[in-house]
């Protein structure tokens, strides 16, 4: 049965491309390399496969034609410089989220060089971590407080968070950081905003393995949105940082949810990196003098 890695690998992309996968190929060389233990830039290396890494091989193929997705069968997931553990219960962070991540790493840098106190940042809907462990690995010198709902998620966070500066906390974003009232500089937040009337444009891979609590919103997808607003408002010293994730669709619904609550200004919408609207930036207003929170820049 032994087969060479050509074969298997133009037989596997195939089989892939066929149904609707569009990275075949690219999924068909990870699962290889996962599979053997080698690194895809050296597959071309290996000559044959052996009877056990064909079978290992064909399995994994067999489980990604169900379009279950790429990071449940290997277990990891790549977020900028991070391989993340993840799986079923667990929402898997997209590349997409990452530029959003940087605009926070570059805000908490700046505040690491300049700021006399340890900068504070909160992630809300944390999800599998990525962005909090990426604060806190990047910015280093910084503290940040990640919050989760699904505790099957926040084990995903924690195993991710060890050994870094971040705090995990299970629990309703509504209420978990009620502790922080004015003490944060940055929060980010990748919320569910996808309303059930999107279902069908979401893809297979999101919508059979990714949690229902990660993805689905309202009607009009910004409740979670406007609860971010609600919360970052309270937790942020005045100058702070509010970065939220949204739909590329909701480029212009999702800063209307900020910059109608009077607590914000300098809210203007970004992109990710292929140029669609992505995430709301703003900054929290100066707080009254009866208030926490002090601007800091």
């Amino acid at each position: 049965m032994t087969s060479s890695v050509r074969a298997a690998l133009s037989e596997a992309a195939d089989r892939l491309t066929a149904v609707g996968v569009e990275s075949g190929r690219a999924d068909a060389e990870a699962l290889l390399a996962w599979v053997t233990g080698t690194p895809r830039s050296r597959l071309h290396a290996l000559s044959c496969l052996s009877d056990e890494a064909e079978i290992a091989f064909r399995a994994a193929l067999a489980r990604r034609q169900r379009r279950e997705p790429l990071q449940h069968i290997t277990g990891r997931a790549a977020f900028r410089h991070l391989d993340l553990t993840v799986g079923p219960g667990v929402f898997i962070p997209r590349p997409e989220t990452e530029v959003m991540a940087g605009v926070a790493i570059d805000e908490l840098r700046s505040l690491v060089k300049t700021a006399a106190a340890e900068p504070l940042a909160v992630d809300l809907c944390s999800g599998s971590g990525a962005v909090a462990v990426a604060m806190a690995t990047e910015a280093a010198g910084c503290r940040v407080v990640a919050v989760e709902l699904s505790m099957q998620a926040a084990d995903y966070a924690s195993r991710n968070a060890a050994g870094s500066a971040v705090e995990v906390r299970c629990g309703d974003i509504a209420d978990a950081v009620d502790d922080l009232v004015g003490q944060a500089q940055v929060v980010t937040a990748n919320p569910p905003y996808i309303p059930m009337a999107a279902y069908e444009s979401v893809a297979l891979e999101a919508r059979q393995f990714d949690p229902p609590l990660a993805l689905w919103a309202d009607d009009d997808g910004m409740q979670m949105v406007r609860t971010v607003a609600e919360v970052a408002a309270r937790v942020l010293v005045g100058g702070g940082l509010v970065l939220c994730e949204h739909a590329d669709v909701q480029g212009d619904s999702a800063p209307a949810v900020f910059a109608a609550s009077g607590h914000w200004v300098d809210v203007r919408d970004c992109r990710d990196l292929a140029g669609r609207p992505r995430f709301v930036r703003a900054r929290r207003a100066p707080r009254s003098s009866g208030e926490p929170g002090t601007i800091t820049r």
